[in-house]
């Protein structure tokens, strides 16, 4: 039988590659808050929101109508 060797975690190269995830973790994660805040923001002024999509918009024809 061969010896069977347990892989240790204290390798310095474990140790840069477990930093650079947790940075990119981190990078990542503020990135989903900051879509995500955004996106709150936007639905809590729903009826403002309009998307410019070549199309007649009723706030503008209701304006001029009045």
């Amino acid at each position: 039988m061969g010896v069977i060797m347990a892989i240790n975690r204290d390798h310095e190269l474990h140790q840069r590659r477990a930093r650079r995830n947790m940075w990119l973790g981190l990078v990542l994660g503020s990135f989903v808050v900051l879509v995500f805040g955004i996106t709150m923001v936007k639905l809590k002024n729903g009826q403002m929101m309009e998307a410019f999509d070549h199309t007649v918009r009723p706030s503008l024809v209701m304006e001029q109508n009045k």
